[in-house]
């Protein structure tokens, strides 16, 4: 179900955050609705190699990332990248192969948001992450932090989907 945000604008911050999340989140999915695992698996303008499908692979891996090893502490192997993908490439979820199939690829994206939304619903905004990010400095963020990190996440996403989409088929994004 598709959250209609104008509904949210006399909302208090966590059905705002959370509503915006939820209509980014799904914005990605439909933007590849219709299509086949073969135009999904197509890119953009060279020398760009995103995909559809990749976009949706590397969001599973943000949201792994981001609500169960940083939120919770819960040691989880990534999907595609690195010591799961079978070559060690460091953008598995980007790279798509010819037996990666888009139905998959959302699966696994639906499956990471709903152990998202079950970690999400312990935790108020203010509360703080289990863990810091990976990177020197990034120090230990609050729930907020991560939601609107994702929520930018997922617009800019969109925006790249857009531009995919319409290279595919000539669909344009709102």
């Amino acid at each position: 179900m598709t959250v209609d945000i104008r509904f949210l604008r006399a909302s208090g911050d966590r059905d705002t955050l959370f509503g915006f999340l939820d209509f980014y989140r799904n914005e990605l999915i439909e933007k590849s609705s219709g299509l086949s695992d073969e135009q999904a698996r197509m890119t953009s303008v060279p020398p760009s190699d995103l995909s559809l499908m990749g976009l949706i692979r590397h969001m599973a891996e943000v949201e792994r990332h981001w609500f169960r090893n940083i939120l919770v502490a819960e040691e989880t192997p990534s999907l595609f990248c690195r010591d799961s993908h079978p070559t060690g490439d460091p953008d598995g979820d980007f790279h798509v192969t010819s037996t990666d199939t888009l139905n998959v690829s959302i699966a696994q994206l639906r499956a990471e948001i709903s152990i998202a939304d079950v970690n999400l619903a312990k935790f108020t905004l203010d509360d703080m992450a289990a863990r810091g990010g990976s990177r020197p400095g990034s120090g230990i963020p609050n729930v907020r932090w991560i939601v609107v990190h994702m929520i930018e996440e997922y617009a800019r996403h969109c925006g790249h989907a857009d531009l995919i989409r319409e290279c595919i088929d000539g669909a344009k994004g709102d």
